[in-house]
């Protein structure tokens, strides 16, 4: 069976110092931005799931090394085992990772770290279940952490329940951070997908509120008549 040491071996074999540059511009590195330090190697998002795929059988503890890494591709490798474990595994077992998961969202941190894991973890997990830990998540000084309890809500608006979006998403209103902005503003506009209504509840009554980036998120597929109107602010 493949091992931690192979997989590291394979990372080795297919980085790129080029494209690496780009990713840690691309993902805000550089000093005093959000991803400060972070280090890539230049792995696209498809290799890396092709080589969590194939070193998915990795023991929990192999996974939990790669999660501390400082590199970033081999945390989200972890983060895609972790999803592929989550999904095939047993109730326990599903409940063993939601548990690694919430205790360790120091290191899911990056927005892309968040949207590959959030919802088909956590979002999944507490689709049936109390949701109080979202609420404590969005009151967070942790931008990822805000970020994980509004995309985890995505598994919601996936089966058609918009509540707990609409909820996380209050509570995120005026959040100063473009990428909560942002990601407030997906979910709203994923609703309005499946519920155009529902979406347009919740905008004429806090459109006025909200920071013009989480607005245009939000309304980027409405009609141009109709997205004006909310700019302007004459709904």
């Amino acid at each position: 069976m493949n091992s931690l040491a192979d997989l590291r071996k394979e990372l080795k074999s297919i980085s790129n110092p080029e494209k690496a540059k780009i990713l840690a511009r691309f993902f805000k590195t550089g000093k005093g931005e959000y991803a400060e330090g972070d280090i890539f190697i230049g792995i696209t998002v498809p290799q890396s799931r092709a080589v969590a795929q194939k070193f998915r059988h990795l023991t929990f503890a192999e996974i939990k090394n790669l999660l501390i890494s400082k590199i970033h591709e081999e945390r989200l490798i972890a983060l895609l085992i972790l999803v592929d474990s989550y999904k095939n595994g047993k109730i326990v077992r599903q409940k063993e990772i939601v548990d690694y998961y919430l205790s360790n969202t120091t290191y899911i941190n990056n927005w892309d770290l968040v949207d590959l894991s959030a919802d088909k973890i956590l979002g999944h997990f507490l689709f049936d279940k109390p949701t109080e830990i979202l609420t404590k998540l969005a009151k967070s000084k942790s931008i990822w952490e805000r970020r994980i309890a509004i995309i985890s809500t995505y598994q919601f608006i996936k089966n058609n329940k918009f509540a707990e979006t609409s909820k996380i998403a209050r509570i995120l209103l005026t959040d100063k951070h473009d990428l909560i902005q942002k990601a407030v503003g997906w979910m709203l506009r994923e609703i309005g997908k499946r519920s155009f209504k529902t979406e347009e509840k919740f905008l004429k009554k806090y459109y006025k509120k909200m920071p013009r980036t989480m607005l245009r998120y939000a309304i980027e597929h409405f009609s141009e008549k109709l997205r004006q109107k909310y700019l302007l602010g004459k709904i």
